[in-house]
């Protein structure tokens, strides 16, 4: 079973995010609010695919990618972002994302994703 943490400071959305990934048969095996705690629970889980947010307070979802990257060149590693500007974009292509996800997203969004960019077998839900 593919295995997931979702980072980001609204913690409806780790909600939401985290209850759409169960729907497709994926175990979610922590949750975190900002780019450290992402970092930490990486190292410490080691699951198959991060979903962070990119816009937080304190630690940033870049850092998150820096910092994951630096531990784990290979790591799956989603943005979910807000921001739609060409810096970000760019600053993302950098730290080489596996995929973007842009807010407000939607169960066929995820999916597609999921399914396309990680190739992840999952749940038709």
């Amino acid at each position: 079973m593919t295995t997931v943490i979702v980072i980001d400071d609204d913690r409806n959305i780790v909600m939401l995010l985290s209850d759409l990934l169960e729907m497709f048969g994926i175990r979610i095996v922590g949750k975190g609010y900002n780019g450290s705690d992402a970092v930490e629970l990486y190292k410490k889980l080691n699951p198959d695919i991060v979903f962070t947010d990119v816009m937080m307070p304190r630690t940033d979802g870049f850092y998150a990618l820096e910092k994951i990257r630096e531990y784990d060149p290979n790591a799956k590693v989603v943005a979910v972002t807000a921001d739609l500007t060409s810096e970000t974009a760019k600053r993302l292509k950098v730290l080489k994302v596996s995929a973007i996800v842009y807010k407000p997203f939607d169960i066929t969004e995820i999916k597609q994703v999921l399914m396309t960019k990680l190739d992840i077998k999952i749940n038709d839900a």
